[in-house]
């Protein structure tokens, strides 16, 4: 995936999703560990944007989310926490892991209207452990980080992993629960286990490819919890709902529910997106994910847009089976790779709610256009989406496209800027890749696609 014709692969690990199991996890992305750089920035007040999805479709989701696991079983009953809930911290965790679990608990009080506060107690309800990433991929090699019900710490997991009492099937409601986050990743990859992990061990434990702006998405274009995450928790927690509830009995109380959490979602049109058959999800997660060679990613991409195509979809799936696609023939076909990022981009701007997937693809056409010595064409790409990375905390992806419109504007002449803009970039990529050599292996590489630097 790393050996490409152009260093056009911007994102470390973005947008990768894994293969489904019964355990909650985020996908593993790459590593970071020292300090030599500008001071690292951090996001302020977040300007996540409301739901802009009707309440019928939401209905819909907040259903099969909430009663099926990722490896697609079913689940019987709506399970939650009862009662005001405690958060704990074990283990190493880096220093940035205050500043955004505090940020993440306001939110959830104030967006969700959660009742969870920090504690010290061992006896928290949750407990939110940094171990070594080595420990994690032990015992699930794919994942970055995962929660697990009825223990409270990594031993009282190895001691029970194979027992009924971890298995998301047997919880009636929760009560104890442990995250394990990796303690030697970036700022923003243990940022992104926070809000997953905590978002599922709160609420939803499925993830859907249908949903555009959402954390319970294995695309991983989403990291941070958006509004329509915040509704879909403030609505598990209502009053009108509590553990034990069948599908039909929480079904029944949705509507309500909804219009009570989400007055907007009344009026607007209902969408109704087919649901995503298996076969796509074994081809995208075959296409993007670890242990398949070449020509089998190329082939299961091929099948994701086969697909994709045979649906009549014309939704955000299709731009990210176009997406796939680019970024397995980057290394091979220059050509060909631009035209399915084009499509890619034609059909998420067809879409609600696909600004960041626009981002993303707006990142890899701008590297093309750097490199084919067309710098207003990048500064016109990269531009409308500074601020969509920035509203959505993504340092990585901000990083990325500030220093490829500081090639842009050295390439255009325009150097001193190019200079201000590179600079501003560093403590954004400190954020988000971590390391000071990651952060410099950045640099280079999006440095190297300069024509004018002969890369």
């Amino acid at each position: 995936m790393r050996k490409l014709l152009l260093p056009l692969y911007l994102l470390l690990g973005a947008c990768v999703p894994v293969a489904p199991s019964d355990t909650a996890s985020r996908a593993a992305v790459s590593v970071q560990t020292d300090t030599s750089l500008p001071a690292m920035k951090s996001f302020s007040t977040p300007r996540p944007l409301p739901p802009v999805t009707s309440n019928s479709d939401m209905a819909r989701d907040f259903l099969d989310l909430t009663f099926a696991l990722e490896s697609g079983r079913t689940l019987p009953t709506f399970t939650r926490f009862e009662g005001p809930i405690t958060l704990r911290v074990a283990g190493s965790p880096p220093p940035s892991l205050a500043l955004d679990l505090n940020r993440l608990i306001y939110r959830l009080r104030n967006e969700a209207g959660i009742d969870i506060s920090l504690t010290a107690a061992s006896a928290a309800n949750i407990t939110v452990q940094a171990i070594p990433r080595a420990d994690i991929r032990r015992y699930l090699p794919q994942a970055a980080c995962f929660v697990v019900p009825n223990v409270s710490s990594l031993a009282e997991y190895i001691a029970n992993r194979r027992a009924p009492r971890v298995s998301w099937s047997n919880v009636t409601t929760r009560e104890r629960l442990s995250i394990f986050l990796p303690a030697d990743s970036s700022p923003q990859e243990v940022r992104d286990c926070l809000h997953e992990e905590i978002a599922q061990s709160l609420g939803p434990l499925n993830d859907l490819y249908r949903l555009p702006d959402s954390v319970f998405n294995d695309d991983n274009v989403h990291t941070v919890l958006t509004g329509y995450d915040m509704t879909i928790l403030r609505a598990y927690y209502d009053p009108a709902l509590r553990s034990g509830l069948s599908r039909r009995e929480v079904a029944d109380r949705l509507p309500a529910i909804l219009a009570r959490v989400n007055p907007a979602g009344e009026g607007l049109p209902v969408r109704r997106l087919s649901r995503t058959p298996r076969v796509w999800i074994d081809a995208i997660q075959t296409a993007l994910g670890p242990g398949s060679d070449a020509s089998e990613r190329r082939a299961a991409a091929t099948e994701a847009l086969n697909v994709a195509a045979g649906m009549g979809w014309s939704d955000h799936r299709r731009g990210f089976s176009h997406y796939a696609m680019g970024r397995i023939l980057q290394s091979y076909d220059a050509d060909a790779a631009q035209e399915q990022f084009r499509l890619a981009q034609r059909y998420f701007a067809l879409s609600p709610n696909t600004q960041l997937h626009q981002a993303y693809v707006a990142s890899q056409l701008a590297a093309y256009a750097i490199n084919g010595n067309r710098p207003e064409e990048a500064l016109e790409l990269i531009g409308p989406y500074l601020d969509i990375a920035a509203r959505n905390e993504n340092a990585a992806l901000l990083a990325t496209l500030m220093l490829l419109r500081a090639e842009a504007l050295d390439l255009s002449g325009r150097s001193a800027e190019g200079r201000t803009v590179r600079l501003d970039s560093l403590g954004w990529a400190r954020y988000g890749f971590g390391s000071d050599w990651a952060v410099r292996a950045k640099l280079r590489e999006i440095g190297s696609l300069n024509p004018l630097r002969g890369g």
